[in-house]
């Protein structure tokens, strides 16, 4: 039987202290067809900012077209495994992530795990813990739908990404091939146990 993550993360808003003064109005958002042009404008941003300058350019943009196609993400946005949420700050959209379930997932299919396939801040918001607390928010949620722990890819190159994520105490258990356009590359897969309730 598949997961259902209903108690989906619920729209929330919080008042998040970012230093020297500064409190955030962050909104999260579980992200439908209504706001695709928002998710697609947020999900290809966030990635140029953070890979084009590491890869070659015509293997780049063709992995742009192919995972950031229009009608994929609409189609994945109507898939009752696959879930995304945006994070505004007021009016604007600061993040996102992606979270798939069963079947859905990309590597495992395990009933009693959830995938983050995707979690990514705009850069001017990096830095401020953001990162840390969507993850918590999916924590939170995975732990009441009964999942038993999440996992993710992430490139072997990323070493922030990778020593952000040990540092939430996920842990490297398999690597696997990812390939950007014909560049194939490797992902660590990692792996976070979910404490029971």
């Amino acid at each position: 039987m598949p997961v259902v993550l209903d108690c989906p993360i619920k729209e929330r808003n919080l008042l998040v202290f970012f230093g020297k003064g500064i409190n955030v109005d962050l909104n999260l958002l579980k992200c439908t067809t209504e706001l695709l042009d928002v998710l697609l404008e947020i999900s290809r941003s966030t990635f140029i900012d953070a890979f084009q300058h590491l890869n070659d350019p015509n293997d780049f943009q063709a992995y742009l077209e192919e995972a950031f196609d229009r009608e994929k993400i609409e189609n994945e946005l109507k898939n009752q495994s696959i879930y995304y949420y945006l994070v505004y700050s007021h009016a604007t959209p600061v993040g996102y992530f992606k979270l798939n379930a069963a079947t859905a997932q990309t590597d495992i299919s395990d009933p009693e795990s959830l995938e983050i396939e995707r979690i990514y801040v705009r850069k001017e918001y990096q830095g401020k813990k953001m990162g840390n607390w969507m993850i918590s928010q999916i924590i939170d949620t995975a732990s009441k739908a009964g999942i038993n722990y999440l996992w993710l890819g992430v490139w072997e190159e990323n070493r922030d990404a990778i020593r952000f994520y040990q540092s939430l105490d996920f842990h490297k258990f398999k690597e696997h091939p990812y390939y950007i356009g014909k560049d194939k590359q490797t992902d660590w897969l990692m792996r976070l146990d979910i404490p029971k309730l």
